[in-house]
């Protein structure tokens, strides 16, 4: 039987959005203000401030927005370059699909922490140079999925009656291939997005990635690193229970996009 998709993590992924979202609009424009600084949980600050006098709850959901926003951005361009690269070895055949997947096979032996660690290193503060170190080691999966599922389509008897009658390369992958493959490339792109949430997270952490000025949770992570040490624990915990819900929500969400896209099995008594 077709797994079912289980609304409650697109529902629960959906709080998380609108909250990222709204947080920060409602709470307008926020100055630093040191009189207040390290203030735990309270009524006045439900999740306490940082060590500059902002509220942790609007930080967090400012640097969750942005989080999100580098991690969709990384995850658009590893799908498009991988199904673009999957899509275009199939196509090739031959040793061109061969030397392809002999490229995918070296850049998925790469440690992609640390090619992600040189690429932010060297335009260290720049989204682009994180969107760039995380889009770029993370294509491979994504073109050994399309190619798989387009090896497979290949042999179909609707794709082998489309190019007897006279169907070009370019008509065959438009109308046949690329639709085949969507749905899948869907499934590999939602998979990426935990990934790049901990990318981001860990590159901004380690300094690599945004401007302590900028608000991420990877940011709100390293500035904890000194703020525990006095105490405040807060500083930690709750941009770190922002990052796992939210990355555990993406896994949760894609596990079951996954398990709607299977192909029902039968039963074996």
């Amino acid at each position: 039987m077709r797994a079912r998709l289980l609304p409650w993590p697109w529902l629960l992924l959906a709080s998380i959005v609108a909250a990222a979202a709204l947080i920060p609009l409602l709470a307008g424009d926020e100055l630093a203000d040191f009189g207040r600084a390290l203030q735990p949980p309270g009524p006045a600050h439900l999740a306490g401030t940082d060590h500059s006098g902002y509220d942790l709850a609007v930080r967090s959901a400012q640097g969750l927005r942005i989080s999100l926003v580098i991690a969709a951005t990384c995850a658009v361009v590893a799908t498009v370059l991988g199904a673009v690269i999957g899509i275009g070895s199939v196509l090739a055949g031959g040793w061109v699909d061969a030397t392809v997947m002999r490229v995918v096979d070296g850049v998925n032996a790469l440690p992609h922490l640390v090619v992600g660690i040189v690429i932010a290193a060297m335009w260290r503060g720049e989204p682009l140079a994180i969107i760039a170190s995380i889009g770029l080691t993370h294509w491979p999966a994504v073109a050994r999925v399309v190619r798989a599922e387009l090896l497979a389509v290949t042999d179909a008897g609707w794709v082998q009656m489309s190019r007897l009658s006279g169907g070009s390369r370019w008509f065959v992958a438009r109308h046949h291939l690329v639709p085949a493959v969507t749905g899948q490339a869907v499934v590999a792109m939602v998979m990426l997005l935990p990934h790049a949430v901990w990318h981001e997270s860990t590159l901004s952490f380690l300094g690599v990635g945004l401007s302590p000025d900028q608000a991420s949770l990877g940011t709100l992570l390293g500035q904890a690193r000194g703020d525990i040490l006095s105490g405040a624990w807060w500083t930690l915990v709750v941009p770190a229970g922002a990052l796992i819900v939210t990355a555990w929500t993406f896994a949760a969400s894609a596990s079951a996009l996954r398990r709607r896209h299977e192909p029902p099995t039968e039963r074996v008594w």
